[in-house]
């Protein structure tokens, strides 16, 4: 058994893997001899897994999962704590903006007494529009979770052995690994870390796959849109309620007749279409209960490295 792991979600990273696990190797032996490096290949179309078998054979300490199909980031840091060995784990991402260097300081801060220490990037080292929608996400995510989630946080950070065994008992399928870790309520800090640069090629996440990311957390966090849309819905109908009291009362007291079929079909229309809006909604959290109820595995493994004679771990 390790005495720390690492777990890195891979996709299409095959040019940074051998600065990675050089850099990985580095920092931990400065921490304990006894460590492992977790890769898992999250569906890359590139050479990621040949460099992961060769890192593989060329070090007894790297360990990796490959999964049949791209089943998504979070997923990836599932399938590695479920494997992972270590008394203290490490999450980060394999492109090295996530420094390895800062894994002995965030090491240091756990033996204070903390579960978890997630490293707090201060300058991020991204492109202006992907910072200006990560702070928008984590805005509206606080909001609509009722809950404070520091947009300087990221999956970087170290977990004790513990959180790692509680982590894997939550089995829903909408993952957000720095949320149910929040979720579970470990004593938690934070230090603030450097951003690195991007050590080569181009990050994979698109706004499409931002966009569906960020529906997919809110909704498996909190049911508060399903409650707007309510308070939505009851301040239409007192808006309308109140408006026809208004009319009436107009063509009462000034003796006119009341007209007009087109404020009246656009409000039908528009009244039609919060309807279907709200109606949306509701299908929405319907459709992730029907997936919920399938109780299909998380994720499944195609290859595995450094598990000889042992049956593979699915979730």
């Amino acid at each position: 058994m390790a005495h720390i792991s690492v777990v890195l979600p891979v996709h299409d990273e095959e040019a940074v893997l051998p600065e990675l696990h050089r850099s990985l190797a580095a920092a931990l032996g400065t921490i304990s001899p006894d460590y492992e490096i977790l890769f898992v290949d999250d569906g890359s179309r590139d050479r990621s897994w040949e460099v992961i078998e060769a890192l593989g054979r060329a070090d007894r300490r790297v360990r990796a999962l490959r999964f049949s199909r791209n089943f998504g980031q979070h997923y990836s840091i599932t399938a590695g704590l479920d494997c992972c060995d270590g008394d203290w784990v490490v999450v980060m991402d394999s492109d090295l903006q996530d420094r390895p260097e800062e894994i002995g300081n965030l090491y240091a801060k756990a033996q204070e007494g903390f579960d978890v220490v997630v490293a707090r990037r201060g300058r991020r080292r991204d492109a202006l529009l992907k910072r200006i929608m990560s702070r928008l996400f984590y805005a509206v995510f606080s909001y609509l979770t009722e809950t404070h989630y520091d947009s300087e946080v990221g999956n970087f950070r170290i977990v004790s052995r513990r959180v790692v065994e509680n982590f894997r008992s939550v089995r829903e399928q909408l993952r957000f690994f720095g949320g149910i870790v929040d979720w579970m309520g470990f004593p938690q800090t934070g230090i603030p870390v450097k951003h690195g640069e991007r050590f080569a090629g181009r990050g994979t996440y698109n706004f499409r796959r931002l966009w569906r990311l960020a529906q997919d957390i809110v909704i498996a966090h909190s049911d508060k849109p399903l409650r707007l849309v309510v308070r939505f819905g009851f301040l239409i109908s007192l808006v309308s309620f109140a408006y026809g009291v208004y009319v009436v009362w107009h063509a009462l007291a000034h003796r006119v007749s009341v007209a007009g079929w087109s404020s009246l079909i656009a409000s039908v229309y528009f009244l039609a279409g919060i309807v279907v809006s709200i109606l949306g909604v509701i299908g929405i959290y319907l459709g992730r209960t029907f997936a919920e109820a399938k109780h299909r595995p998380l994720y499944i493994v195609r290859d595995r490295i450094g598990w000889d004679g042992v049956e593979d771990k699915r979730g």
